[in-house]
């Protein structure tokens, strides 16, 4: 089934301050969006607004995920439907291993009587970490207790890989990656991408696009989508900047508070 994902005029503040200020966004299985800002223009606030991290509070809009209403779930219910983030900076989980967190969680979207037998997790995991180049003792180790910033971004696409999400939303995944690491974190999204899911790619630089090719750049500033192009409008800010885009729009001020 082909993934239908639309967000519709979603507004969302934090602290009584408006960050988002009417998005509109559709993303149809197959496609990969990518926003790109400047900082403060609230491109990781939707990211969490849409994951419904209770700091952030939704004051309108519509979110449906194959018409189902996402905005009336729980995170968790959420997550069992198919949304999946790739945080920015991930938690470090004392107690609880990779291999013990990934399994329940892939067992919670199996559903009770259909769990995951250990012999064909196990082989699962170790085939997608050969993938993406990580030690096998990782499996073992708490959840991101310890790892380097590259080790956990790699951890959250081994995530990604093992749920097989519907929809994707990569919040500055690149961020803190050396060029191999961004390589090996980008082959894993791409080997990924099919009609069974859309990906949502934050980012503020062209080189993660020039191995992960999105089909649709969007522009977000003062808490909206302002522009939105192809690939050529990523290699454009790269190359210019935003200055030409607020001169474009008539924009003073791009910022609103919050990333």
């Amino acid at each position: 089934m082909s993934t239908q994902f639309e967000i519709r005029g979603l507004t969302a503040s934090i602290e009584e301050k408006q960050i988002l200020k009417g998005i509109d966004l559709k993303i149809n299985g197959g496609e990969i969006h990518a926003i790109m800002g400047p900082n403060g223009t609230g491109k990781s606030t939707l990211a969490s607004a849409l994951m419904g991290h209770p700091k952030y509070e939704v004051t309108g809009g519509e979110v449906s995920l194959n018409g189902e209403d996402v905005l009336e779930m729980g995170v968790d219910e959420r997550a069992l439907a198919g949304l999946f983030l790739a945080m920015q900076y991930p938690s470090e989980i004392t107690g609880v291993t990779n291999a013990d967190f990934l399994r329940s969680a892939i067992n919670a979207r199996r559903g009770e009587g259909n769990e995951i037998s250990l012999i064909k997790f196990v082989r699962q995991m170790e085939a997608k970490m050969k993938e993406l180049e990580m030690n096998p003792e990782f499996m073992h180790r708490y959840l991101n207790e310890g790892f380097s910033g590259g080790e956990k971004k790699r951890n959250e696409i081994l995530q990604m890989m093992l749920l097989e999400p519907k929809l994707v939303i990569l919040d500055e995944i690149d961020s803190g990656l050396d060029i191999d690491a961004l390589k090996i974190v980008a082959a894993g999204v791409n080997a990924m991408r099919d009609e069974a899911r859309g990906f949502l790619i934050i980012t503020h630089y062209q080189r993660l696009l020039d191995y992960i090719k999105p089909d649709f750049v969007h522009v977000m500033m003062q808490g909206r989508i302002v522009k939105s192009g192809g690939p050529e409008l990523a290699e454009r800010l790269e190359a210019e900047g935003y200055d030409w885009v607020k001169e474009e729009l008539g924009i003073v001020d791009e910022t609103v508070g919050q990333a």
